[in-house]
């Protein structure tokens, strides 16, 4: 089991960090731009030039359905999720099967009402109760894979 973190403008970072040191997982840090980054054999950081979604399309190529994907970006999770990976977003938030659709439709929704003038902020600022949840989630998720890659598959 891999986490792979969206990295561009992922506020959860070191969260991710001491998650995968106690579980002694590998981080994959894809980012467009080279980013600051601990001194670790478990870190590594994917500078991924090229397009604008040259990042994404990396991570989804190399994501498998034992890894988790760390990432805000909507159409990234159901990209991941296509692949059987786990997707949490960094308010502690898990996309799903059930719950990725309705996201897509709502996100092209709120694009076509920014782009009318009709709302013009963004997204609610990022907090301590988003920062605990996503711990809390992140672990529940890295537990729960593990139990699952622990069971005798079904032939």
């Amino acid at each position: 089991m891999k986490l792979f973190v969206d990295a561009d403008a992922c506020p959860v970072k070191d969260e991710v960090y001491r998650v995968a040191r106690r579980y002694e997982l590998k981080v994959l840090l894809v980012s467009n731009a080279s980013l600051f980054i601990p001194i670790s054999e478990m870190i590594e950081m994917v500078v991924v030039k090229g397009t604008f979604d040259a990042a994404d399309n990396w991570i989804v190529e190399n994501i498998s359905s034992e890894d988790i994907a760390v990432t805000s970006d909507i159409p990234l999770a159901e990209r991941c999720l296509a692949k059987g990976a786990k997707v949490l977003g960094p308010k502690g938030y898990a996309w799903t099967e059930e719950n990725i659709g309705e996201a897509m439709g709502s996100r092209a929704l709120m694009d076509m009402l920014r782009q009318s003038g009709m709302i013009t902020g963004g997204p609610s600022p990022f907090g301590k109760p988003d920062r605990s949840r996503f711990l809390s989630k992140l672990d529940e998720m890295i537990q729960a894979n593990r139990r699952g890659q622990n069971r005798p598959r079904s032939s």
